[in-house]
């Protein structure tokens, strides 16, 4: 094995390592997390998707001999890794076809072993990249970009409004970061609150809805609220911009809290150099697969309040939200948020080696630090 693919098995045994053991955080019940319910699941589930893609980017190297990740930022795959997958799995079809079956290639390979007494290389890549492509055939990646999904319908009795819960996500191209957004937003549009509330202003349970629904569940400004989410993701635009946008733009949808999960940076020692502290204390984990952290950060946007809209013969204005930006937190202020956390993910080994060499509480302040260890997650360390 060449130091490259020794790079990238470590590379991909970490990566797989750290999603396994967030989307155990995610799932657990006793994670602190969990008590927003139903956002850890959602977010549980987009990491199953980037799990499901580095399964196929691991299936890939069998026949490809590159594969680049942000070294010094992100510690993800660059852009160009999702923008492939997707043309493969276009293409996957039409490739598979001109590929033996497995069955087949077992045979002729064990048929070439026993002749040549050598490994045969070729067939070998053959293998690997018919698994890509029955891999990649599959809808559960996380690619450049995941229209939204309504998860939750319910009815705001204060206002008589049905609201949802929506989630999409997209692969940030510049900071190549995943980041997973949800949205809970009412909706005054008067054929929504007639089908959706009844006449005691609660959910009408006779219509049925089969959540989760793709996209918006308002039919009539889905495809505008796709195109939406689509233009205003970019993780260079803070979660009040993307709320005060959305409020501006669909007159009958009222964004009362939006969250973004933003998955990164992830450390993996001499592999990713992202942080030279982090780098110099992982080096020391005596078990390389041991020997990475990794973070994401969770924001929140809220309104405050709402400014009643008025019609009048000559003009009138929208009903608007008033989003609450905590400037006592300079760092809220900054991310343009009421509230964020921070948190960390990282193996037991490796969190003793960092506060055996007293760094760890430089390293995590103003984290929340979740270790995992035996297949479990331990947080409030």
């Amino acid at each position: 094995m060449t130091p490259e693919n020794e790079a990238a098995a470590r590379y991909f045994s970490a990566i797989t390592a750290a999603l396994s053991g967030l989307e155990v955080f995610m799932r657990d019940d006793r994670s602190p997390l969990y008590r927003h319910g139903i956002v850890a699941k959602i977010v549980a589930e987009y990491i199953a998707r980037l799990d499901k893609s580095f399964s196929c980017w691991r299936n890939r190297l069998g026949f490809m001999d590159t594969f680049r990740i942000s070294r010094a930022e992100s510690g993800f795959p660059v852009f160009q890794n999702l923008l492939e997958l997707e043309n493969d799995r276009r293409q996957a079809d039409a490739r598979l076809a001109n590929i033996p079956l497995a069955g087949e290639l077992r045979e002729e390979m064990a048929d070439f072993i026993l002749r040549h007494k050598e490994f045969p290389e070729a067939l070998q890549k053959s293998m690997a990249e018919r698994l890509y492509l029955e891999d990649v055939k599959s809808e559960n990646t996380f690619g450049p970009f995941t229209l939204a999904q309504t998860a939750k319908v319910s009815v705001n009795p204060k206002t008589g409004r049905p609201y949802y819960l929506v989630h999409w996500a997209t692969f940030d191209g510049s900071a190549n970061l995943p980041l997973v957004y949800m949205v809970t937003v009412e909706d005054s549009s008067d054929a929504m609150i007639r089908q959706l509330v009844d006449r005691n202003g609660k959910l009408n349970e006779t219509v049925d809805i089969p959540l989760p629904v793709d996209g918006l569940l308002n039919p009539e400004l889905a495809h505008r609220f796709d195109d939406f989410t689509e233009k205003n993701s970019a993780y260079t635009l803070s979660p009040a911009t993307i709320a005060v946008n959305l409020d501006k733009d669909f007159e009958p949808l009222h964004p009362k809290q939006l969250r973004r999960v933003v998955l990164g940076p992830f450390y993996s020692v001499g592999i990713t150099d992202n942080n030279s502290t982090v780098t110099e204390v992982l080096a020391k984990v005596r078990k390389p697969e041991n020997a990475w952290l990794l973070t994401w950060t969770i924001q929140e946007v809220y309104s405050k309040s709402e400014k009643p809209g008025r019609k009048g013969l000559f003009s009138s204005e929208k009903t608007t939200q008033e989003f609450f930006i905590n400037t006592d937190d300079l760092e809220a202020a900054r991310q343009g948020v009421s509230s964020y956390e921070n948190h960390a993910l990282i193996p037991h080994e490796a969190y003793q080696a960092l506060y055996a060499a007293g760094e760890a509480q430089k390293i995590f302040a103003g984290y929340k630090v979740h270790i995992l260890s035996n297949g479990q997650v331990i947080s409030d360390v």
